[in-house]
């Protein structure tokens, strides 16, 4: 099973308690899950009680997910068998990514009256990527997104490259008509 899933993150993005959601978020996730860039394994909305700082799942217009973030930030639900999934195993191979204790603090980490939304996406275009780098023996070992104090850092090579791209790919357009 774990060769026909690409990589597989949780993203975790706080609000604060006065945000304004407009269906932008959903509509982008939409956009990219179409372009089959990425597939939505699964999607829950939280939000720490202001009054007593406990953690709640907040419905989203409805949507049937939730069930395994909610498990992971340690959310009890009815059908929960309480046994592993059996097509994860061999997953384990190198620690590598977050644990279920660290999303935990994520999600305790929030301020009273705050929300967040916890996305677990599969990242579909890297499928066989993530099948090649297996079969030539390599394993990760360490992903993220830079921070934009990191990204300062590179940034004026960061445009230059992107220009140099952006250049060379209107040349190769403009040769092919």
């Amino acid at each position: 099973m774990t060769e026909k899933i690409g990589p597989v993150q949780l993203v975790a993005i706080g609000f604060p308690p006065d945000a304004e959601f407009e269906g932008r978020i959903m509509d982008e996730l939409a956009r990219l899950e179409s372009h089959e860039t990425i597939r939505i394994l699964d999607l829950l909305f939280v939000g720490k009680d202001a009054e007593t700082g406990d953690l709640l799942a907040l419905d989203y217009q409805g949507e049937e997910l939730g069930a395994i973030v909610g498990a992971l930030l340690g959310f009890e639900f009815e059908d929960d068998g309480g046994r592993p999934d059996e097509s994860l195993e061999g997953m384990q191979g190198h620690a590598f990514g977050l644990s279920q204790t660290e999303i935990q603090g994520i999600a305790a980490s929030l301020r009273p009256g705050s929300s967040a939304g916890f996305l677990l996406i599969e990242h579909v275009w890297a499928r066989d990527l993530k099948g090649a780098i297996r079969d030539a023996g390599g394993f990760p070992l360490g992903e993220g997104f830079l921070t934009p104090e990191t990204l300062a850092e590179v940034a004026s090579e960061l445009i230059a490259m992107s220009e140099a791209l952006e250049e060379l790919e209107a040349e190769e357009a403009s040769a092919g008509e």
